[in-house]
């Protein structure tokens, strides 16, 4: 009997988005208008790679990106749930799924000594150049009209899903804890065993119960937090079964 925990990164686990709170190593914390508005929607990794020039030429090295992403603070009640998944690791295999990148989540699990906790992160790759910039990638290619160029989570989770099942372990239930729009896609490949758990307030709970209201609702159960204690409670829940 194993259970699947899915996270994403921003506003899931920390309680930020990693790729702005990258600005405040910006001179004057903050990015000129010309950058800003260069944005297009479904593009973000490209736009986030323009952001990743300009710190660059103001001379923004490594070690100060990184103090600035370690102090990002986690979700409430996020260090509690992580330690308890932790303590027990043979019942919980645990993945990220995140449209941030390498280095940043990197970063910040290590610091909180979290990364053992995680047996995959799937994330943008990152990467320092020889002449010090910070360089990102798309995570892979995919078909999906939801879903931004660069990372569908859906395609992300069923591969996962796909090379376990060939080593043989096969999941009592998924649980899928994510906030953002992005998470929509593979929380509707969810089967009625499995729990999506969106958190309160943000895209994901509201385009859940849109779904709901259009009588076309998500075949798994939903159970919103606004704090990982009720996460943690619920499968204190699961493992007493």
């Amino acid at each position: 009997m194993k259970f699947l925990l899915v996270f994403d990164f921003d506003h899931t686990i920390i309680d930020e988005n990693s790729d702005t709170w990258i600005v405040r190593c910006a001179p004057e914390r903050k990015l000129p208008n010309g950058l800003r508005n260069s944005y297009q929607p479904g593009h973000w990794t490209e736009y986030m790679g323009r952001v990743f020039v300009y710190l660059g030429d103001n001379g923004v090295k490594e070690d100060e990106m990184k103090r600035t992403m370690t102090t990002i603070p986690f979700t409430a009640g996020m260090i509690d749930l992580l330690r308890f998944i932790g303590e027990n690791k043979e019942l919980f295999d645990c993945i990220i799924v995140s449209d941030s990148n390498t280095v940043f989540i990197d970063w910040i699990l290590k610091a909180a000594e979290f990364h053992r906790v995680f047996d995959e992160v799937f994330t943008n790759p990152a990467a320092f150049s020889s002449t010090g910039y910070l360089t990102v990638q798309h995570f892979h290619a995919h078909h999906c009209a939801k879903c931004p160029k660069n990372l569908c989570k859906r395609k992300v989770l069923k591969e996962f899903l796909d090379k376990q099942l060939e080593r043989g372990v096969n999941y009592t239930q998924i649980v899928y804890i994510g906030d953002g729009g992005n998470d929509l896609c593979p929380v509707m490949f969810l089967k009625k065993n499995d729990i999506a758990m969106p958190r309160q307030g943000y895209t994901l709970e509201k385009k859940i119960s849109q779904l709901a209201q259009s009588l076309s609702p998500v075949q798994c159960s939903v159970l919103v937090w606004s704090s990982a204690t009720e996460i943690m409670s619920y499968l204190k829940l699961l493992i007493k079964e």
